[in-house]
């Protein structure tokens, strides 16, 4: 039988015993950014609002650092169109209505200063040189805007009062990470960005560095700063986030953004591969957690 989408067998069946559940497919409509013909391209945006922790959770491959790409103003977002990339103007318009209308504008007026903690901390000794007590206090910004030791606090936070001395590149993987993170928070900005900020730490140092990341909404600043972090981690991302954004589609293909969900509402969605409001069902099975007594 042929379904045409009109769902009156849905109603009209008793029992429930129809149930129409849609599945993923390749969009033409809401392109963000699409890299050339034959490649990856990316559907929404999530939209960052000020004072909250934005979570986007997905598997690798869909966009997420695409979209913090386009939301730190380092990639200009082509709405598909990469043989003829669209104006600015046009980008507004496009967005006109939405969070990011304004989000946007900001950014074309260049008064959101963005700062982002890359995914790949083991490349950083690649690009950074000098000692970490060099290149924390050459970023730091903070201390003197606020007023505060922000760089001592960073220091002891991220545990890196014992490798002040120390040169980058000698740096293991999870020195590496507090010292991104450490980076970043010292910094003064209207958008931080982290991505993948639990790799390499242990479970103490994961919850410290969310605790840091969760600081940047304190202060007279705090209410005014927007804060987007990825995460694979679900128990971080938990504790981080004020509301979440799912990415899902196929890696390397395609990836779609849904709208926002409260934090719970969206980890069940991407656990249960289900995303309710959409009534769309992007994973063949459930990620269940059973506990053995």
């Amino acid at each position: 039988m042929l379904y045409i989408g009109c769902g009156i067998c849905v109603k009209k069946c008793p029992f429930e015993a129809i149930n129409i559940i849609n599945l993923p497919k390749d969009l033409d409509r809401n392109t963000t950014h699409r890299y050339g013909p034959n490649s990856f391209k990316l559907h929404r945006l999530p939209m960052p609002r000020p004072g909250q922790v934005l979570g986007l959770v997905g598997t690798n491959g869909i966009g997420k650092s695409t979209a913090l790409k386009i939301l730190a103003g380092k990639m200009k977002p082509n709405l598909g169109k990469y043989e003829t990339p669209p104006d600015w103007s046009e980008i507004l318009v496009y967005f006109r209505g939405s969070e990011l209308q304004n989000y946007f504008t900001k950014v074309l007026e260049d008064t959101l200063k963005a700062t982002i903690k890359p995914q790949y901390v083991d490349h950083i000794p690649r690009a950074v040189r000098g000692t970490v007590q060099d290149v924390l206090k050459s970023k730091d910004e903070r201390s003197s805007s606020e007023n505060t030791s922000v760089f001592d606090w960073a220091v002891d936070m991220a545990e890196l009062r014992h490798v002040l001395d120390r040169e980058i590149g000698v740096l293991s993987g999870g020195e590496l990470q507090r010292f991104a993170i450490a980076v970043v928070t010292v910094q003064q900005a209207d958008v931080y960005m982290f991505d993948e900020p639990s790799s390499y730490l242990d479970v103490k140092q994961r919850l410290t560095a969310a605790y840091m990341i969760r600081s940047l909404l304190e202060g007279d600043y705090g209410s005014k700063r927007y804060v987007l972090v990825v995460e694979h981690d679900l128990a971080v991302l938990d504790y981080l986030s004020d509301y979440i954004c799912v990415l899902y589609g196929t890696a390397g293909a395609y990836g779609v953004v849904t709208m926002p969900f409260s934090v719970r509402v969206g980890i069940n969605a991407f656990l249960a591969g289900y995303i309710p409001t959409e009534n769309l069902r992007f994973r063949d099975e459930a990620l269940s957690f059973k506990v053995c007594v």
